[in-house]
């Protein structure tokens, strides 16, 4: 178990570090103007969760084990988007439609609604 919790630490260092090197430097290429380099992390991330989730679960091309650190350590530092998209890809191959609007609408509207209210919080205190 200590194993694969440092293995999580590691790997959540690494996206740290590679979320926050691509996004710089696509802003950097681009300019200012538009959130480009988030885009570019967010739709990555999306790609290589899609990647790796294939080649451990249909593939067993990646162990169980790293699967997990892989996705959580490494994807949950570089970008949580991917997870976003992963469950509301589940929800849609389910047909499970009321759910799958409630988590796309919901997490945008109610997160977006959230970060004024703690802004708001924020600028009363």
């Amino acid at each position: 178990m200590l194993r694969k919790l440092v293995y999580l630490a590691i790997f959540g260092v690494l996206g740290t570090f590679a979320r926050y090197w691509l996004s710089g430097a696509v802003q950097r290429l681009v300019g200012v103007g538009f959130p480009w380099g988030t885009w570019a992390v967010n739709i990555l991330g999306c790609f290589l969760f899609g990647l790796v989730w294939v080649l451990a679960e249909e593939r067993s091309l990646i162990s169980s084990e790293m699967r997990v650190i892989i996705l959580v350590g490494f994807m949950g530092a570089f970008t949580t988007f991917s997870t976003y998209i992963f469950e509301s890809s589940q929800l849609a191959f389910d047909a499970q439609w009321g759910r799958l609007a409630a988590n796309l609408v919901g997490q945008n509207v109610v997160g977006f609604a959230g970060f004024v209210l703690g802004m708001s919080l924020g600028r009363v205190l």
